[in-house]
């Protein structure tokens, strides 16, 4: 019985070491999402990993390499004037699975993504943002995500 008070604080410690850690994993998933919803396309690059691999719902449908991030965004841009897409807002709902191993995460997260469409207001209520992540010098970056209705 002793030996397990003395393993207890070692324990708990870890434990929430690791809760922390799930936490910074978040980190550049909400730094893009908030770029992104107040058009600071900087940071929202900033939170992508070089390369990065991105699958989206609109053409080319997918970005790969050095400028995946910034090659998406361009795309965006373009797809939204085509479209007549404006006052784009991404809302991050509720992680549902946040795996650490070492270096390594993986990120499934309930999104909504509202939207005015040639003025219409418009509602994607239950989308999915999936990212894969990697610890970097400077903190968790994204080295893929997709985006699914």
């Amino acid at each position: 019985m002793r030996a397990i008070h003395l393993l207890l604080p070692a324990l708990l410690s870890s434990g929430s070491a690791f809760a922390a850690e799930k936490t910074d994993v978040m980190v550049p998933l909400h730094q893009f999402v908030d770029g992104f919803n107040k058009g600071d396309v900087k940071s929202a690059l900033a939170a992508c990993a070089s390369p990065a691999y991105i699958i989206d719902e609109f053409a080319p449908y997918q970005w790969a390499g050095a400028n995946a991030c910034a090659d998406w965004a361009n795309d965006y841009e373009k797809n939204a004037k085509a479209n007549g897409i404006t006052d784009g807002v991404v809302k991050i709902l509720k992680a549902t699975t946040v795996d650490v191993s070492g270096d390594h995460a993986y990120v499934i997260a309930r999104t909504s993504y509202d939207w005015k469409e040639k003025g219409k207001a418009m509602h994607e209520k239950s989308a999915t943002l999936t990212a894969a992540l990697h610890k970097e010098a400077a903190g968790w970056r994204m080295t893929a995500w997709t985006w699914s209705k």
